[in-house]
């Protein structure tokens, strides 16, 4: 079976490896030109570490792992608020045990693909007609090509969902506010830890480690409604505005903005699509389910769901009328779990007033205290909500071929 792939970033890369290893055909598709380097740093955690070790890339993603001690909260003077250390939550918080930049992940899994599967870089889906016995796909680059399915893995602004589910606003809420990422030089020693200054107005100024301790990735995130597409240069512009002031190291950032090779920008936003499949065409992670940020997981959903997706179609023998549901009933408590939003959402963690900052540190400081510290990881340390079936298609075929 043929089988297109929209997005090479993490979940699409994830099932093509899967898929092959099973005797599919998959090729996959993305907009950029090239890998994408960079960006901001992203967790392994709960049972998508058992999908990393089945992949058999597990060794590799430690070699190229942040060692990052926890999240810390900073006052305008760099001075330490409140912190929430790794440890204390089992890897379960902010910062889990295992921390890889995303490009350096994506990286692994093209490497354990691009020797057997088709990319497309450059080009992207315009069209998808679908009939019984496959997917009539026209490209942008003009060309056509026949699947037997198409699967979209092209995040929480999916073409494939807005081709075949319907409009983006049907299914992409906002949760008040936006985020941008990049690399700048390192204004201050981090030890380790990801610092976060918190200013009025609902605006965050991050910096995080990165592997060259010359270097850090910079956050800034502010609360604000939904705004119209902005391009780049209308976004750096936003940007500049907003945190004109706000302190720390916020001016530090915004000079290094214009020239970051690696700059994004997005909403934070949640997806929720009540069926991930629309007859031979199907979602994969942010595509179909996405908690933001906030809720974090979005690495191992897609790790997991690509797993899956995978096993399902090779347990059913490619027929997609039964995988496809049987895909979403595996997954489906797991991302109910993974993608529900901590309390209070933006306006606990991103406070527009002063006082309003100092009682969200206060409280973090509080939660973090001896006595509460087995209760909050308790909380963090929930088991996750699914149970990896063998699938001996794709474990087996690694085995014996990989």
């Amino acid at each position: 079976m043929k089988i297109l792939i929209s997005g090479a970033g993490i979940a699409g890369p994830a099932l093509a490896y899967w898929l092959e290893k099973a005797g599919f055909e998959p090729t996959v598709v993305e907009l950029a030109q090239a890998p994408r380097p960079g960006g901001q740093t992203v967790d392994i955690r709960g049972i998508a570490r058992e999908v990393v070790e089945r992949m058999g890339v597990m060794e590799a993603v430690k070699e190229r792992r942040m060692h990052e001690r926890g999240l810390a909260y900073v006052r305008a003077d760099g001075r330490r608020s409140a912190a929430l250390p790794a440890e204390i939550l089992d890897g379960g918080g902010p910062v889990a045990e295992i921390e890889i930049l995303r490009g350096d992940l994506s990286e692994i899994l093209l490497d354990a693909t691009s020797q057997k599967i088709e990319y497309l870089y450059g080009d992207s889906i315009t069209k998808l007609v679908q009939d019984d016995d496959g997917v009539q796909v026209t490209f942008h680059s003009g060309s056509e090509r026949r699947f037997d399915l198409v699967v979209g893995a092209d995040g929480v602004h999916s073409r494939v969902r807005s081709l075949a589910f319907g409009n983006e606003a049907e299914f992409v809420e906002h949760l008040g506010g936006y985020g941008s990422f990049f690399t700048v030089k390192t204004p201050e020693p981090l030890d380790g830890w990801m610092k976060i200054y918190s200013a009025p107005g609902g605006r965050w100024v991050g910096m995080r480690p990165d592997h060259d301790p010359q270097y850090a990735k910079a956050l800034l995130s502010f609360r604000s409604p939904l705004l119209p597409r902005l391009k780049p240069a209308e976004q750096k512009a936003l940007l500049a505005k907003t945190f004109a002031g706000a302190g720390w190291h916020a001016a530090h950032a915004i000079d290094a903005m214009e020239g970051a090779d690696d700059f994004y920008f997005d909403s934070t936003s949640r997806v929720v699509v009540p069926e991930w499949s629309r007859g031979r065409i199907v979602l994969l992670g942010d595509a179909g389910y996405c908690g933001s940020p906030m809720a974090g997981h979005g690495t191992a959903l897609s790790l997991v769901g690509a797993y899956v997706l995978a096993g399902e179609l090779t347990r059913y023998d490619g027929d997609h009328a039964r995988a496809f549901p049987a895909y979403q009933r595996e997954m489906q408590p797991y991302v109910d779990q993974r993608t529900e939003l901590p309390p209070g959402g933006l306006k606990m963690a991103m406070p527009m007033t002063a006082t309003g900052i100092r009682l969200r540190d206060a409280s973090t400081r509080l939660m973090t205290s001896r006595p509460f510290r087995p209760l909050l990881a308790k909380l963090a340390g929930q088991p996750d909500a699914i149970a990896l079936k063998p699938y001996p298609a794709i474990t087996q075929a690694r085995t014996t071929q990989g």
